[in-house]
């Protein structure tokens, strides 16, 4: 139905001495930045359901998940890690605010995080 729309950047950050987050970025540069959060025991999905065009995405398979290393692990793996993590990613990406949207447990790492903050 939609179109798959490839990252134009594909990156690793280290966010502790176990743990290495895949993240993928897509959509317009100049768009306003939205990270996108999936849902527990999932990865990355497909881009092609955002606003493209508009929005300047950034997915985050997290702890444990899809390419992030180590798979599966469930050491240092908490609900305020994973919220650190955003933030860690945030300033790596040197972005100064943005949108937060999660999907099931994504939804719920959004709202932890957004108290956070």
């Amino acid at each position: 139905m939609y179109p798959d729309i490839q990252p134009y950047l594909t990156s690793t950050l280290k966010v502790s001495d176990l743990h290495t987050l895949y993240y993928e970025i897509s959509g317009n540069k100049d768009g306003a930045p939205v990270i996108f959060l999936h849902g527990w025991c999932h990865s990355i999905v497909k881009r092609a359901i955002y606003m493209t065009s508009y929005y300047f995405i950034i997915l985050l398979d997290q702890r444990g998940s899809g390419k992030s290393l180590p798979s599966a692990s469930l050491e240092e793996n908490t609900t305020w890690d994973l919220v650190k993590d955003i933030e860690k990613l945030r300033t790596h990406l040197d972005i100064e605010k943005w949108h937060v949207f999660g999907g099931s447990w994504g939804s719920t790492l959004s709202l932890a995080y957004a108290q956070a903050s």
